[in-house]
């Protein structure tokens, strides 16, 4: 698998799977367009060029994972046409790559394509690049949305690939969140408690995997071996010479300079994939960029978020899923049947579907699912359905909640649950951001299954014969 942008641009637009837009303005037009298409159930990968005020040849993707035929394409998967039919594959894959990464280290060149333009000192400028203002009330221009950015454990040593969004105030001086927990801000706490500046690199621009994999909750240091394992080949990576960290030889852009204790620059808001601004402007730290690394005609990635569905939900709906139900799997649940973490509700609804074996099977089910990895990090519901409901399917899971399930039964609270100053249901300020979350149990009452009022059902073998007869429905 080439890890090159122009390779996945080609791939999608022979899928018929590409849509090209020319002309739209950096300032909320891209952001507009991303989340319009965004809303269609079959939202192509986008592509933006000669962008109002930018040479021809500098372009930006949007929306390369927001449907099953390029989240494959991104994968290195062969196509499928439905959701069901993705997450049974990734299911599959996922835990196949994620051991083999464990062994696979990138391998270390003296230079590549990244390298065609080396700007420093006077010749930095960030506004080189058409980074969009994505939603009206942005409180600038967001260079890192869809960005990989690279630190190092200064205790360790290993390396953190993390997506985290990245603004520009001045020609060389970015600003950055990274919300409390995250590796990356583990990483500049350690190293501005001694009162050292946090080295950082920031890559704009690649092929959609490389974003894809950085964005997700993984064990410390994994995920250069994890786009390895499924690209098939070590990832390239070059040592920078500023900063000393590694940078993907084959990123379209590369910013890195350092993150220094104690300087503030007010950020944001910033519209988030909750659907709103979770915070107002506030001091942040900064990046002070010494050197820009970019290829000729530099292709950058972005994510533009707003009312879910947007762009870049169905990706973290699907990849999110398969990893709450692999780690449920290892932690001895049995007959699980589906997860979903919806598309609309994001973080903040997981539906777990099982075949009841056995009392509390449910309440069991709930609570791994809440606390996994993925799932304790601003959870609000988890729903548990049982193997006649497609957990992907809105109607049904609302139709078992209200069908199957007592409130005063059914329906259990955790307190003091791990959340992000991002929940817009945590009144800011908040120094130490919690949630509750609730658990319902909407499968048949265990211990009267066998006299729980039968559904209505249509034998598939009549669905098969209305269908032959009557084509369209």
């Amino acid at each position: 698998m080439n890890l090159e942008a122009k390779e996945w641009l080609d791939g999608a637009r022979a899928l018929g799977q590409l849509k090209e837009i020319k002309g739209a303005d950096w300032d909320l037009e891209i952001g507009a367009l991303t989340t319009l298409f965004s809303k269609r159930e079959d939202c192509p990968g986008l592509l933006f060029s000669e962008i109002k005020g930018y040479p021809p040849g500098y372009r930006l993707t949007t929306a390369n994972c927001s449907n099953p035929v390029t989240t494959c394409l991104t994968f290195g998967l062969p196509p499928v046409q439905t959701t069901p039919e993705l997450m049974t594959v990734m299911a599959q894959k996922l835990g196949v790559w994620q051991e083999q990464a464990k062994n696979i280290k990138p391998r270390l060149v003296k230079t590549g394509p990244v390298m065609e333009n080396v700007h420093s000192g006077r010749d930095i400028d960030l506004f080189e690049f058409p980074a969009p203002r994505w939603n009206e009330l942005d409180g600038g221009r967001y260079i890192g949305t869809g960005d990989a950015i690279i630190t190092r454990d200064p205790d360790e040593g290993w390396i953190n690939m993390g997506t985290y969004r990245v603004s520009i105030h001045e020609k060389s001086l970015l600003g950055i969140h990274i919300s409390p927990g995250k590796h990356g801000r583990i990483h500049y706490e350690k190293l501005h408690a001694a009162g050292k500046p946090c080295p950082i690199a920031v890559s704009i621009g690649h092929h959609p995997l490389v974003y894809r994999i950085s964005c997700l909750e993984l064990p410390p240091g994994i995920e250069a071996g994890l786009i390895s394992a499924i690209a098939g080949q070590p990832l390239e990576m070059i040592e920078e010479e500023v900063t000393g960290l590694p940078i993907p030889a084959q990123s379209e852009a590369v910013l890195v300079g350092w993150l220094p204790p104690g300087e503030l620059h007010e950020e944001g808001p910033f519209g988030e994939w909750t659907g709103y601004y979770a915070s107002k402007a506030r001091p942040a730290p900064v990046i002070k960029v010494e050197r820009i690394y970019h290829r000729n005609n530099p292709i950058m990635v972005g994510s533009c978020n707003s009312m879910p569905p947007h762009e870049d939900s169905y990706y973290h709906s699907v990849i999110r899923s398969v990893v709450v139900y692999n780690q449920m799997v290892q932690a001895g649940i049995p007959d699980l049947k589906g997860v979903w973490m919806s598309n609309v509700g994001g973080r903040l609804l997981i539906t777990v579907s099982i075949k009841q074996r056995y009392a509390g099977h449910a309440k069991q089910a709930a609570l791994i699912a809440c606390q996994s990895s993925v799932g304790a990090y601003m959870g609000r519901y988890v729903v548990v359905v049982d193997e006649d409901i497609d957990p992907t399917n809105t109607q049904e899971v609302l139709w078992a909640m209200c069908t199957r399930s007592d409130p005063e039964k059914d329906i259990d609270i955790l307190r003091r649950c791990w959340s992000t100053p991002l929940d817009p249901m945590i009144r800011k300020p908040a120094t130490a951001p919690m949630n509750s979350r609730a658990i319902i149990d909407a499968c048949k009452p265990f211990e009267w299954i066998d006299e729980f009022p039968q559904e209505i059902k249509i034998d598939p073998a009549l669905i098969h014969r209305v269908r032959k007869k009557w084509p369209g429905i």
